[in-house]
């Protein structure tokens, strides 16, 4: 045992050394992990909402003088920020026929692109 214990201490001498070394691996390999969590349909989703929905939704990076409302967490509330409920129906309805400030998309999601992008609105944008 008193052969295991000095092994023991200069592998935790060089402790801080050893985290700095293997955080940038950590960090590469949580967000992977992260990633992996999305199903396929709610990657496919991921990607439609950064193409088509954040540049206002979250960038707001054409300016516009009225901010539209933030997604993060849009089915956790019982309304939409419109005061509809917050249903899968409810949001396709904005989406495809717009809303106030906000242009229809109708012509730019086929069905099976409207169900990835819900499912990825269900996981509150992770």
């Amino acid at each position: 045992m008193n052969r295991t214990v000095p092994h023991l201490f200069a592998y935790f001498a060089n402790g801080w050394e050893r985290i700095a070394c293997m955080l940038p691996l950590c960090l590469v390999l949580f967000a992977c992990h992260a990633n992996s969590q999305l199903t396929e349909q709610q990657a496919a989703g991921k990607h439609l909402y950064q193409v088509r929905c954040a540049h206002c939704h979250e960038d707001n990076d054409l300016a516009l003088k009225k901010v539209p409302p933030d997604l993060h967490g849009l089915f956790d509330r019982k309304t939409l920020p419109s005061g509809a409920p917050a249903t899968d129906d409810a949001v396709r309805q904005n989406v495809i026929t717009g809303r106030s400030m906000m242009p229809g998309f109708a012509c730019r999601f086929d069905q099976e692109q409207m169900a990835a992008l819900l499912a990825y609105l269900h996981t509150g944008l992770r």
